[in-house]
């Protein structure tokens, strides 16, 4: 059972994402997210510039005259939304921590997949897979999806991205669109995300907190590592560790801007500290130009 706090803030969340859908992103969904191949709709007699290819042998040999098939775009494909749920998901400066974003814009993306008559599932992960829901498209089945985003109490702490996609890329036959929501506090999955990004239309949205990027200038702290539980007492004042912190930092910036960039994904940088629907409408701009261009 549900306890009230929860219930409201799940209600709180759909409508706010509900009208969002309705408000900002109704027909940009539909207009940037393409259905995945063709399926067959019927036969028709053949025309001189239509592909040989698709000439329906059996019915030209029935009807003494050639026949190609017809085909129309598959609209309904598979959402999956791939989030970490390791613990530092649970950090937020401001007024909402990062596990409660992620749960907003899945809520966005989802109704939005829901009124494109698109189904919608979820996988989540620390350094193991810990919970994975078959796509779905109905509103119950979205609640339940926000529910576990903010409920759910992972078995483990820490993250592993590269087991996390190719145990989607293993469960995934076909095509489908992957949302990879994660503060990507990982390393060595740089060749699993080109791969995802091959098979599938990936997009990764990176989440943040302003804190993540600044250390105090003074003063000894006992910190500890949401996800190892460490604890270690570190003086801020040093100017060799504040050196050292924004040189790591810098470091992994730089391996994550270059493995989204080696596996051709779309990328979305969203903090807690500023409103994400901005990032969102700038989102669906940039695509609607790649797509405008033929680049997909």
């Amino acid at each position: 059972m549900l306890n009230s706090e929860l219930l409201a803030k799940i209600k709180k969340i759909e409508l706010r994402s509900r009208k969002l859908v309705d408000d900002v992103f109704s027909g940009k969904y539909h207009s940037v997210f393409k259905g995945q191949g063709l399926e067959f709709s019927e036969v028709r007699e053949y025309v001189p510039g239509d592909d040989v290819r698709r000439i329906s042998w059996n019915v030209t040999a029935r009807r003494n005259k050639p026949y190609i098939k017809k085909y129309d775009e598959e609209r309904e494909q598979t959402v999956i939304f791939a989030v970490d749920l390791s613990a530092s998901g649970t950090f937020g400066s401001k007024n909402i921590t990062k596990n409660d974003l992620i749960a907003e814009l899945t809520a966005v993306l989802a109704f939005s997949a829901l009124k494109n008559s698109d189904r919608a599932g979820l996988l989540t992960f620390t350094d193991t897979v810990e919970k994975y829901i078959k796509p779905a498209k109905n509103k119950k089945h979205i609640l339940k999806l926000i529910d576990i985003i903010l409920s759910y109490k992972p078995k483990n702490q820490k993250t592993d991205i590269d087991g996390a996609l190719k145990y989607l890329n293993k469960l995934c036959k076909r095509k489908a669109l992957v949302f990879l929501i994660s503060d990507f506090y990982d390393n060595k999955f740089d060749s699993m995300l080109k791969v995802t990004a091959k098979k599938h239309d990936l997009v990764c949205i990176k989440i943040s907190d302003p804190k993540e990027k600044e250390i105090p200038k003074r003063g000894i702290f006992s910190l500890r590592d949401t996800e190892t539980g460490q604890m270690i007492d570190i003086d801020f004042s040093s100017k060799q560790v504040q050196n050292e912190y924004y040189k790591n930092f810098k470091i992994h910036q730089n391996y994550l801007d270059d493995t989204f960039k080696v596996a051709k994904t779309d990328v979305m940088d969203i903090s807690t500290d500023k409103p994400y629907i901005n990032e969102l409408i700038k989102f669906f701009r940039n695509r609607q130009t790649k797509l405008a261009k033929g680049n997909f």
